[in-house]
């Protein structure tokens, strides 16, 4: 596949440029900075700085593509945020100024507290705890959601539980429009393999497809 990665220098984008460079697709990695990049996959991706929310500035980047995949994130914390929104929108608006379809947007979740969910989770953990301690991001992946499903493309969201930094175990498990039961976390590698799946995917086109390890 010829595939466009945006986040492409985070936990989750740097494994998936990775594993797609791994598996022989052609990748093109979108940054701010080139140098947040490994060397060895520099080398290898079409690498294109630029601002995601400067839709011209990414026009290119997203033309012609197989699929377009979307593992932005913030790294503020708890500190209010709209970057996967902002992000979103830039992506979004690209994509329909030059006819490319196919978009996969990494989420969370602990989003959404409802089936799959066992009970302490769903009425506990999740609305008492995890929504509340991190109602900034949250916020914003909403948004990016709601701008997903108003796009449309041929999207698929992904909602992955807490992340990892482990090397992974090489599979996952997976629920199509609800949660994975007992799925309270997932390595980035082994979600990287989920993102790649999920855009060769057609069935998953207009679901929300939750993993974990």
């Amino acid at each position: 596949m010829r595939l466009t990665i945006f986040g492409a220098t985070g936990g989750t984008g740097v494994r998936t440029v990775r594993r797609a460079l791994g598996a022989g697709h052609e990748v093109t990695a979108v940054v701010r900075d080139p140098a947040g990049l490994p060397p060895e996959l520099r080398a290898c991706a079409d690498v294109v700085r630029a601002d995601v929310r400067d839709p011209a500035a990414i026009e290119e980047a997203v033309q012609g593509r197989d699929a377009v995949l979307s593992a932005l994130g913030t790294r503020e914390g708890r500190a209010p945020t709209s970057v996967c929104a902002d992000g979103t929108r830039g992506i979004l608006t690209a994509m329909a100024a030059v006819g490319a379809e196919r978009f996969v947007l990494v989420s969370a979740s602990g989003l959404h507290a409802g089936p799959g969910d066992d009970p302490l989770t769903r009425f506990v953990v999740k609305p008492l705890i995890l929504q509340p301690l991190f109602k900034h991001a949250f916020a914003d992946m909403r948004a990016a959601e709601r701008l997903t499903r108003e796009s449309g493309l041929r999207w698929t969201i992904v909602r992955p539980p807490r992340l990892t930094d482990g090397p992974g175990n090489g599979r996952y498990r997976k629920a199509v429009d609800r949660n994975v039961l007992g799925g309270a976390s997932i390595s980035r590698a082994d979600l990287a393999a989920a993102l790649l799946d999920q855009a060769a995917d057609a069935s998953s086109v207009g679901r929300v497809v939750s993993v974990a390890g």
